[in-house]
């Protein structure tokens, strides 16, 4: 990803220096085991650790670029470079193992890696979430459908609402990583032939991961498929809450607005501009994540025991999208953390219809008063109506409709009209979704 969309932390991870120290670990630790069940000499472990644990400095990059440039094969490369710093006991590194086994291991430290800050990210996103939910819990506004005024909700509940989909997120993301932490050290086309399978569960143990159950010479890439699947459903839910932002921010609605800090400039045209520019940028940014699940399920089928159709592919994905969600997901956290909510706006929009948003508790009560259904709807419906031709109130035109004032008392008429009638199990729903 372009500088503009990363973060220092995630793309760190993607980095040559990171990649391969992992690489070094993974082949230190199955020495380390080898040499424990006497396949190579326990003092040539030794020395793989001593010689060869070192920071890679741009200059050992350099180098294994250089030999990569003319073996064309990136791990043959690496090894080479390490056998420069380990010397003549450098023979007994990578004993029975397949390149496979170094890069689908790594890959997933790498992935469990990230998934790490992006969890760190939904973290600090659900607590942004949870303090302006329970600081706009009673402030009423309209709810819609269709984008529609539909009926009172308070926008602690819009808010709260998306704190429980980021939840599930969350847990989605928990699963991800476990499913993704495999390790495979199994050796050509997966059989352990050359090297026992204890070594792979060393290995792991070492990485924090788990012994991959049977990886052909591959690691199964369903896995990879349902992570980066998960990582897509996040970005659909960044759009939904950046979405549901930008709507509230058009001219004709404002019940809410992005901070627009001192000296900022919206327009180059226009100097009255304030636009959604973030919550359109993350509209952007959730587009890009989501559109790399679909070439991380194209990668489950591949040939036989192994290809490496799938290999170019993660080279892209794996940074790509897991530093585009990192950024999307603290740019969404400041834009929740310094929201401007228009209390007043809101309450002037709830009463910008006429009392149409109580259409629904007429009817019912017309039905309680014996009227059937379909008549009391009928009712209703031709007084709404004329409210939206603006012809008057609801409340009023309904005191003059004999239809229902034969039926329903003028004091009960008018208390159908109470805006807390809407909100009265805020606090039910609040201790479902806050009940952590």
């Amino acid at each position: 990803m372009i500088p503009r969309y990363s973060r220092p932390q995630m793309t760190s991870i993607w980095e040559p220096a990171n990649k391969f120290r992992i690489w070094f670990e993974i082949e230190a630790h199955a020495a380390d085991k080898l040499a424990e069940l006497g396949v190579i000499p326990a003092d040539s472990a030794k020395l793989v650790w001593e010689k060869g644990d070192k920071p890679y400095t741009q200059d050992r990059i350099d180098r294994i670029d250089a030999v990569e440039a003319e073996v064309k094969h990136d791990v043959i490369a690496f090894l080479t470079e390490l056998a420069e710093q380990v010397g003549e006991e450098a023979r007994f590194v990578h004993q029975g193992m397949t390149s496979s086994d170094v890069l689908d291991t790594c890959f997933n430290v790498q992935l469990a890696q990230a998934t790490d800050i992006l969890l760190e990210d939904m973290d600090k996103l659900l607590a942004a979430l949870k303090k302006r939910a329970y600081e706009t819990k009673d402030v009423p506004c309209m709810g819609r459908s269709h984008g529609i005024h539909a009926e009172p909700v308070t926008f602690g509940l819009k808010l709260a609402t998306f704190y429980a989909e980021f939840k599930r997120n969350r847990d989605r993301l928990v699963a991800a990583r476990d499913e993704i932490s495999t390790c495979a050290i199994s050796g050509a086309v997966g059989t352990f032939a050359n090297i026992d399978p204890s070594v792979e569960e060393h290995v792991a143990a070492k990485l924090g991961l788990k012994p991959e159950p049977v990886s052909t010479q591959v690691i199964p890439r369903d896995r990879h498929a349902a992570y980066f699947a998960a990582l897509g459903v996040i970005a659909s839910s960044i759009e939904h809450l950046a979405t549901e932002i930008r709507h509230l921010q058009r001219t004709e609605v404002r019940e809410v607005e992005e901070f627009f800090s001192k000296g900022q400039k919206g327009s180059s045209a226009m100097p009255h501009k304030r636009n959604p520019v973030l919550t359109e940028n993350l509209t952007g940014l959730a587009r890009l994540v989501r559109s790399m699940a679909i070439p991380a399920m194209e990668n489950v089928a591949l040939w036989h025991e192994r290809d490496i159709s799938h290999s170019s592919v993660e080279r892209n994905i794996g940074p790509d999208a897991t530093v585009t969600l990192d950024f999307a997901l603290m740019r969404l956290t400041n834009v929740v953390e310094n929201l401007v909510v228009y209390p007043e706006r809101m309450d002037e929009i709830l009463n910008q219809m006429g009392g149409l948003v109580f259409s629904q508790r007429v009817l019912l009560t017309l039905t309680q008063y014996g009227v059937s259904r379909e008549d009391s709807y009928r009712i209703v419906q031709r007084n709404a109506m004329k409210v939206w031709n603006r012809e008057g109130d609801l409340l009023s035109l309904l005191k003059t409709d004999e239809d229902v004032t034969n039926r329903i008392p003028m004091d009960k008429l008018e208390a159908l009209f109470d805006l807390g009638y809407h909100t009265k199990h805020v606090d039910t729903i609040f201790a479902r979704v806050f009940a952590d």
